[in-house]
């Protein structure tokens, strides 16, 4: 019988090689599409509801802080290491490709194939929100399922599963990414050049409109003891920098498309830092511009609920008139867009490098014939993307947040240090700046997001039941195919 890895090693090589035709303009563009995207137009009143109050920036400011160290290890991870597949290339290498470093890449694309349609569908269900600012009847109700689930040492809670018109706008929003990105790699890079002029228009239009309506009395109003450094302040910062966490990702969004970049060892670093910077910016300059029109206590309790799923036409709507709510309301709902476009082109060449590397199921390192990219592999996204679209918009961030620090952001951090132990000679065209610094506050900085919030249990329960399929999985793959830790010992010759 034919080994099965040495086949899938034969038809590694036997792919055509990607085409390296991203440069670093394109490379930005896509980057800040990810980050953008919906998030900050639906979690902006959510931050502030966490604390309670406009010292909520402190989240913002601290979530570009955590941005910049993982950034940087991106950076030098990416481009030591420019291979379609991101996270998968670092992981396996990391901790060894014939090792424990194989069931650790493993885990992440498992883990992946769960979290990545989460993240998009996040996208999706956010973009049909805003249409529903525009459409009200979008916002109708048809099915309601409260799923029950009893989850050890955190208690009972539900899945909320909803079905309506804004349902079909989600689904149909991924399907429209995924015909877009069923074309050549060049033509991708073109468009999401001009998605990005939306997302710049849509940011750019409500910090013009805030700068020139501000009123600082509304924007500095902290109420009695905001900052007093009390459990429950520390548990909403928690809660906060979950959510900014979730907002300032993407910036590595070029590290999945590691071999389809020009000159990576340039490319990937700096399109990582500049797309951090430019967002960060952005992101504090609208929320200090959005909290100097609304009274922030118009968006906490029941009485601000219709308010928080549309922000940002209702902030335009104060100012200018319903014309002006509408108009951004089309402007975010392109801005999603473009985030879903984004995420899907990137997260659709991880599972291609695990096929390709023999670590997953080997139909997903197949290219399309002609265009010459991963399409079974977008195809498979864009479907469990849809079906995920019909889930809470806040069970799907706080699920994919956890689960991504646990079996991937982590490890990564931990991962960069190992790496300049056990390979000190692997070629290194950046280098994470003020070394070992950056990596260990990281670390400190998802462990907190992790613990320091109420419930912490039930998330971490998610990333438990995910390891622990995971591994059986593996492992059955692992003693059919005879791989790690099933592998045959080579034999040791005995001297006569």
């Amino acid at each position: 019988m034919s080994n099965p890895m040495r086949q899938t090693k034969q038809q590694a090589e036997q792919q055509p090689a990607l085409v390296r035709g991203i440069g670093l303009g394109n490379a930005i563009a896509l980057n800040v599409n990810n980050m953008i995207g919906v998030g900050p137009f639906i979690t902006l009143p959510l931050v502030i509801l966490a604390m309670h109050g406009p010292q909520a920036i402190l989240g913002w400011i601290l979530g570009a802080v955590l941005a910049v160290c993982d950034g940087l290890v991106w950076a030098e991870l990416g481009a030591a290491m420019p291979e379609a597949g991101g996270s998968y290339a670092f992981l396996r290498r990391i901790y060894g490709a014939d090792k424990a470093g194989r069931w650790i890449a493993f885990l992440y694309i498992w883990q992946l194939t769960f979290s990545a349609p989460l993240s998009i569908a996040s996208g999706c269900v956010g973009l049909a929100q805003y249409a529903g600012y525009l459409f009200p009847v979008l916002r109708r109700i048809d099915f309601a399922y409260q799923l029950p689930l009893e989850i050890p040492f955190a208690g009972s809670f539900h899945v909320a599963i909803l079905l309506g018109p804004a349902t079909l706008v989600a689904m149909g929003s991924c399907a429209l990414a995924v015909a877009l990105l069923y074309r050549n790699i060049r033509s991708v890079g073109g468009v999401s050049q001009w998605l990005l002029v939306g997302v710049l228009l849509t940011l750019g239009a409500m910090i013009f409109a805030g700068m020139t309506h501000f009123h600082a009395h509304l924007a500095f109003a902290f109420p009695p003891g905001a900052f007093h450094l009390s459990t429950a302040f520390l548990e909403g910062l928690g809660a906060a920098m979950l959510i900014t966490t979730y907002d300032y990702w993407g910036a590595y969004n070029i590290c999945f498309l590691g071999g389809e970049v020009r000159s990576p060892g340039r490319t990937i670093p700096r399109s990582i830092l500049w797309s951090i910077v430019l967002v960060a910016a952005l992101y504090l300059l609208m929320n200090i511009s959005v909290l100097g029109v609304i009274p922030w206590q118009d968006l906490v309790g029941r009485a601000g609920a219709e308010e928080r799923l549309s922000v940002a036409a209702v902030f335009m709507q104060r100012i200018y008139g319903t014309l002006a709510g509408q108009g951004i309301a089309l402007l975010v709902i392109w801005t999603a867009f473009a985030s879903v476009y984004s995420l899907l082109l990137g997260y659709s060449r991880v599972p291609y490098a695990a096929a390709l590397d023999g670590n997953y199921f080997r139909i997903f390192a197949r290219v399309h014939p002609k265009y010459k990219f991963p399409n079974l592999s977008l195809l498979l996204l864009g479907g469990l993307a849809m079906l995920f679209c019909t889930l809470q918009l806040t069970d799907l961030v706080a699920a994919l947040v956890i689960i991504r620090i646990l079996l991937q952001f982590l490890l990564q951090q931990v991962g960069l240090i190992v790496l300049r132990f056990t390979q000190p000679d692997l070629p290194r065209p950046f280098r994470v700046w003020l070394y070992p610094l950056p990596p260990l506050l990281a670390c400190a900085g998802f462990l907190y997001i992790l613990l320091e919030r109420p419930a912490f249990q039930r998330e971490i329960f998610y990333a438990v039941v995910l390891v622990l399929v995971g591994s059986a999985i593996y492992l059955v793959r692992a003693f059919v195919q005879k791989e790690w830790p099933f592998a045959a010992r080579p034999t040791v010759a005995q001297p006569d």
